[in-house]
């Protein structure tokens, strides 16, 4: 496990603070979590991207023309 020191704004380390211990965690197990949904939205984000750059953008719309006209 690494440690990794960040400067933040008094207010809103202040803010951290109070939202960790609303949610009955310590604001290095809150910084944790918010941490692991920003890297899973990352993947989500690069696996979309990855597959739209080699999708084929014609049959992409002939099926949403095919889903448009089943109404």
């Amino acid at each position: 496990m690494s440690t990794l020191t960040i400067r933040l704004p008094d207010d809103t380390t202040q803010r951290l603070k109070t939202l960790a211990q609303s949610r009955g965690l310590s604001v290095n197990k809150l910084v944790e979590e918010m941490s692991a949904q920003a890297i899973a939205a990352f993947d989500v984000e690069m696996r979309f991207k990855t597959l739209a750059a080699g999708a084929d953008r014609e049959k992409a719309l002939a099926i949403l023309d095919r889903l448009d006209g089943a109404k």
